[in-house]
């Protein structure tokens, strides 16, 4: 990828981030959408204060955007895995920013790629379809030299060559909690589906992590995150990471 091409690939990160489109982008920064695809894709020719009222509204700076793109290429994206609940969205965020690199949830690139909710995608192709999907993603996102956090589907570690490319191109993390730690983050959060719509949710909740044990357990890390707060579980990652570069 060019150094463009990698210029680009950060500001997609970053605004995916927040969350938005493109269209979403353009409105806040006054640049059109054609031109912030050709931008992100590696192809656009931007004058500084354009890239300056980009970099802005996505709520960081020109020199922040050249850094992360400056970065060594050969930096390992970080991976955290486990089950809904575990903080990977939290923990992603936080520790990306603390690293100064982009944040990218996998579930959401998979989306966009498939041009379906994920719900929509299981119902509609089922899951081989949704694994191929996941793998192409993967490998596009792993192609990109710049480096990153990645927050994973909880489910993909039930597929061996999707876990296995992200094992061997990624620095694992298993964020790894206790099942009443996982369903009270859920609750907190507002989401009062799982006791709602299955009175067995919390015992499926048990078996799985269970059933998943073993697959999360092999991780190149481990952070117990049971009693830790978001800014705690940060810190614990980035201080392995660096002891283990």
């Amino acid at each position: 990828m060019t150094y463009l091409g990698t210029v680009g690939a950060q500001v997609r990160a970053h605004r995916e981030r927040r969350g938005w489109s493109r269209r979403e982008l353009a409105a806040h920064c006054g640049v059109s959408e054609r031109f912030l695809a050709q931008l992100e894709t590696g192809d656009g020719n931007i004058s500084l204060r354009r890239f300056a009222e980009v970099a802005h509204s996505l709520g960081t700076t020109p020199s922040a955007l050249l850094a992360s793109a400056d970065a060594p290429a050969n930096v390992k994206p970080i991976a955290l895995l486990g089950v809904r609940g575990a903080g990977k969205s939290a923990v992603g965020e936080a520790l990306a920013k603390k690293l100064a690199v982009a944040f990218v949830e996998l579930d959401q690139r998979i989306e966009e790629a498939a041009g379906l909710p994920l719900g929509e995608v299981f119902a509609l192709h089922g899951e081989a379809y949704y694994r191929r999907i996941e793998r192409e993603v993967l490998s596009q996102l792993l192609a990109e030299p710049a480096p990153m956090v990645v927050a994973t589907g909880g489910s993909i570690v039930n597929d061996p060559t999707n876990y296995g490319l992200l094992r061997a191109r990624c620095r694992t993390v298993w964020l790894r909690a206790r099942a009443e730690d996982h369903w009270n983050r859920v609750v907190a959060q507002g989401d009062q589906r799982p006791m709602a719509e299955n009175p067995h949710a919390f015992t499926e909740l048990r078996a799985l992590l269970a059933a998943r044990e073993k697959l999360y357990g092999r991780a190149e890390h481990v952070i117990d995150t049971a009693g830790r707060r978001v800014p705690q579980v940060v810190l614990a990652i980035a201080e392995l990471v660096a002891s283990s570069a």
